[in-house]
């Protein structure tokens, strides 16, 4: 089968589409035939090698690219139920100690890293799903902010920003979004209260004019650190999406980092959101497999709404 490798550690260039034996799924695993595979950020600092420097990752000669995946069950590993041959599901590689990604023909996953994919939504859109959304979700429940509470969302055009912005609103939070002028529309219809500028020069000071004292907890997507922090009251919460992102605990202030991990079961909660279409799933464009370095240039230029999607 097809596989999306790196064999050295660079820019977009260095992806190689390699011939590879199918792996067989083991005990407690499912092989997937991928549909449909997200491109994220994370894939490429993974490309760049970022995650081996920071030593998340063991030295390979070939490492695989992809996390997030759609398809139909092609075969099941000993001591698997639930799942059966020709389901469509979805799921999140988030094991960084396999040798193959979700850029590949199929995947194997750990069958509690799988739920059925949202009847009704194409594999295009489900593929969006799984990591921004998890992240998304594990974010808020770090927080742990009760209904009536205010929470300031940045980079809340992004796809772990978006995905915040819904599942918060629907947790009777009021949402603060920080993203572009053109977003605000957008992100209103999506549950936020109100919208700033992402190019505000004073970002808490804004914030603080809209909630006097400042904000319960802020979800910091766009890993602005300091400048979002100022937003939040004494001894709120604070939860960044990078380790290295996240800043000092000033005033009391519970910080934390969110590292997203598989949840079938917290996935397949998201999935009955999106058929119900009470959960967006915006899809930037696709691209065949073979272009996954055209992807990952499209990624590092920025500006997509959405995730682009390769078909293998």
């Amino acid at each position: 089968m097809r596989a999306v490798v790196v064999r050295r550690f660079g820019g977009p260039e260095v992806l190689e589409l390699v011939e590879v034996p199918v792996p067989e799924p083991g005990p407690g695993q499912v092989r997937v035939r991928v549909a449909a595979a997200g491109v994220n950020p994370v894939d490429a600092v993974t490309r760049a090698g970022v995650l081996a420097q920071a030593g998340l990752m063991a030295p390979r000669e070939v490492v695989g690219i992809g996390w997030d995946v759609a398809g139909t069950v092609q075969r099941i590993g000993p001591g698997v139920s639930g799942f059966a041959v020709g389901d469509a599901v979805i799921g999140l590689r988030d094991r960084l100690d396999v040798p193959l990604g979700g850029y590949a023909d199929a995947v194997v996953l750990d069958a509690s890293a799988l739920a059925a994919a949202p009847p009704g939504v194409p594999a295009v859109e489900a593929a969006t799903l799984p990591l921004n959304g998890l992240t998304a979700l594990q974010a808020l429940d770090l927080l742990n902010l009760p209904p009536g509470s205010t929470l300031l969302v940045t980079g809340a055009a992004g796809a772990v920003g978006g995905f915040a912005v819904q599942l918060a609103a629907r947790r009777g939070l009021r949402v603060v979004a920080v993203a572009g002028e053109r977003d605000a529309g957008r992100l209103r219809e999506l549950g936020a209260r109100w919208c700033l500028p992402r190019d505000a020069p004073d970002t808490a000071a804004e914030v603080r004019a809209l909630v006097p004292g400042g904000v319960d907890g802020a979800l910091d997507a766009a890993l602005l650190g300091v400048p979002a922090l100022g937003a939040v009251r004494n001894r709120g919460a604070f939860v960044a999406l990078s380790a290295g992102a996240a800043p000092p605990g000033l005033r009391g202030i519970r910080v934390v980092h969110v590292w997203v991990a598989a949840d079938g079961a917290a996935l397949a909660g998201l999935a009955a959101l999106a058929a119900n279409r009470e959960l967006a799933l915006p899809v930037a464009g696709t691209l065949p497999l073979e272009r996954a370095a055209e992807a990952h240039r499209r990624l590092a230029r920025g500006g997509l709404r959405g995730r682009l999607v390769l078909l293998p």
